[in-house]
């Protein structure tokens, strides 16, 4: 597929005088940049070019963009799963703490699955666990993704969204979407204090002066309680997202909450997914249209220039990178 110059990627607009910019200024976000960066006005829903748009070509991909166990074409997975899977290591049963031989041999079956479809991922992660298998997500391209192939591989797996009170409606409304295309129920799982309790708690919004503690309290400590009985649990990260990330193993021992963490998406691109999305019709978070590669609570997540890491709208001017759930070190 051939490329082209002047490639603007959805919810951005470009301007000969000036860089690409997102079509949703915060006005905060970008009194913070260079003055030869034009303040753009919002574009009208109207005006926006749809992410799901095939015509457009930032998410177009040469064939060697394409990670391991993928295909240019991405086959529906229903086509695929028709045909004889990869074959997938045996059944394992997994201890809290785990034993340096059942370590070792998450770490083979790791690697064994590199080459692995997500889905076939997600279905041996089923057939592996069963009902002690569960999904987290932020509803983000990624994990709209993983909810797609559930839908066809493994209905029965919890589905649940750590619902921190900040987020923003755009992503809520994505609980809807998902009932009414796949019929799968989205278990929002809150704090124990609602915003306003938590505000007048510690005297006012504490991810203005102390996001770590935020997220800590309203993402770290419910997780760690929705997690109790659960023996393996997906997220949507992929490798190249953070230096963080790049860690992640497709099967491993998340020590931080004493389980099995699987990661389908790991050693998939950005092109990958939204290649899919396209082929797929998935549903999407609108946001994404607006000049947000990836959103999280309201308050902490800004829209970015055309270019920058997808994650350089996650708490913006911060040293913090990630909310803790998805770390290694």
């Amino acid at each position: 597929m051939t490329s082209q110059t002047n490639q603007v990627q959805p919810g951005f607009s470009s301007d000969s005088e000036s860089k690409v910019v997102p079509a949703c200024a915060n006005s905060s976000y970008f009194s913070r940049l260079s003055p030869m960066v034009k303040q753009p006005k919002c574009k009208k829903s109207s005006d926006r070019q749809s992410a799901g748009d095939e015509s457009l070509l930032w998410m177009k991909v040469n064939s060697d963009e394409l990670g391991p166990g993928a295909s240019s074409g991405h086959p529906s997975p229903c086509l695929a799963l028709a045909k004889s899977l990869n074959p997938m290591p045996s059944r394992l049963p997994v201890s809290s703490p785990p034993s340096e031989e059942q370590l070792a041999e998450l770490a083979r079956q790791s690697q064994a699955l590199e080459t692995a479809q997500p889905w076939e991922i997600l279905q041996w992660t089923a057939e592996n666990f069963a009902d002690g298998f569960a999904v987290a997500t932020a509803f983000g391209a990624e994990g709209m993704l993983i909810i797609h192939w559930l839908s066809q591989v493994a209905r029965q797996t919890p589905i649940f969204n750590l619902d921190t009170g900040y987020q923003f409606d755009e992503t809520l409304q994505m609980v809807g979407r998902i009932e009414e295309r796949y019929g799968l129920r989205v278990e929002l799982v809150h704090p124990e204090l609602d915003v306003q309790q938590y505000e007048q708690l510690h005297k006012g919004p504490v991810y203005a002066h102390n996001p770590d503690q935020c997220c800590g309290d309203r993402k770290m400590v419910p997780l760690k309680k929705r997690l109790t009985g659960v023996t393996a649990w997906a997220s949507a990260i992929r490798r190249d997202q953070s230096p963080d990330r790049a860690k992640a193993p497709i099967v491993g021992w998340d020590r931080k909450f004493g389980l099995v963490k699987v990661s389908p998406l790991a050693n998939w691109n950005k092109s990958q997914v939204w290649q899919t999305i396209i082929a797929e019709k998935v549903p999407y978070n609108p946001l994404h249209d607006q000049g947000y590669p990836s959103v999280g609570c309201k308050p902490c997540t800004r829209c970015v220039l055309a270019g920058d890491d997808e994650r350089a709208g996650r708490w913006a001017g911060a040293k913090k990178t990630e909310c803790g759930l998805h770390t290694w070190s």
